[in-house]
Parts: structure tokens; sequence; C-alpha cells
């Protein structure tokens, strides 16, 4: 096997690419294109072609198991941030249709203070008899004319 400053490194061994894509947890595709842009050590013996793949250190593994208790606490936390918004979500709309309950309770009790303008009764401002219109016709209030009273 072919030895070089790669292999000093760590601990590991030749395997051929088959293996050493399982061994990697990637693709025989994807190795080989990791082979062709020299981003893993490989050999050719004889008519086959051979990965390096290094053994992981221990303190890899405990690396691991940290990164898997952090995801684990960053997990929690993100569900008791969106349990805690649920809660606020709820109450929110619970203000807010205590609040619509009660402008509508409000709404009821106030007296109708602006009637519908009588026939017979003049309107305050002048009326257009140039055009045509008919004498006691009254003009509508801008208001009336917005909001169709």
């Amino acid at each position: 096997m072919p030895k070089d400053f790669w292999e000093a490194e760590g601990e590991g061994r030749w395997l051929p690419v088959n293996e050493a894509a399982q061994a990697l947890g990637v693709s025989v595709e994807a190795l080989r294109g990791r082979i062709k842009r020299n981003t893993v050590l490989s050999d050719l013996v004889g008519d086959k072609r051979v990965v390096w793949v290094s053994e992981p250190r221990p303190d890899t593994d405990q690396l691991t198991d940290r990164l898997r208790s952090d995801s684990a606490a960053l997990i929690s936390a993100k569900d008791e941030t969106i349990a805690a918004l649920r809660d606020q979500l709820e109450a929110e709309r619970q203000a807010h249709a205590e609040a619509r309950r009660l402008l509508m309770a409000a709404l009821e009790r106030i007296p109708p203070q602006l009637e519908a303008p009588q026939e017979g009764r003049e309107s305050p401002g002048p009326t257009d008899t140039s055009t045509g219109a008919q004498e006691g016709t009254q003009r509508r209030s801008w208001w009336r004319r917005m909001f169709g009273g």
C-alpha cells in the first residue's frame, strides 16, 4: 500500500471504493467525485482504486455525543418556545373576542342620535333649482352618502 504523510496523521486503512463509500456513509458516486477533486486520499493498486479511510478518534465520539445532547437541548427549548407562543396567541384571541363583545354591547346601548330626514323638512343647505331639481327634495348629508344611511 502507498505510504505518505496522510497515513501518519491517524489510524486508518486502505479500502476499495465500494467499502470506503459505505464506511464514510456516502454514495459511491459521491466518493468518486471526491477522488476526482482530490479531496480524499486514493491510489491505484493494480487495476483497483483504493481510498484511505481514517478511523475516528475517541474524542470524535465525545464530540458527537455532545452535539447530540446540544441539539436535543435546542429542540427542547424550541418546543417550549412554541408552546409559550401558542398560549400567548390563544390569550390574545380571547382578549380580542372579549373586546369585540364589549364593543357590541356598548353600541347596542347607544340611542340612535341621528335619524333619517323626514319628508317635508327642508335641508339646511341650499337646493339647486336651476338644474331642474324638484322642490322639497332634500340633500343627503355627506356621512349618509358615504355610509349608505
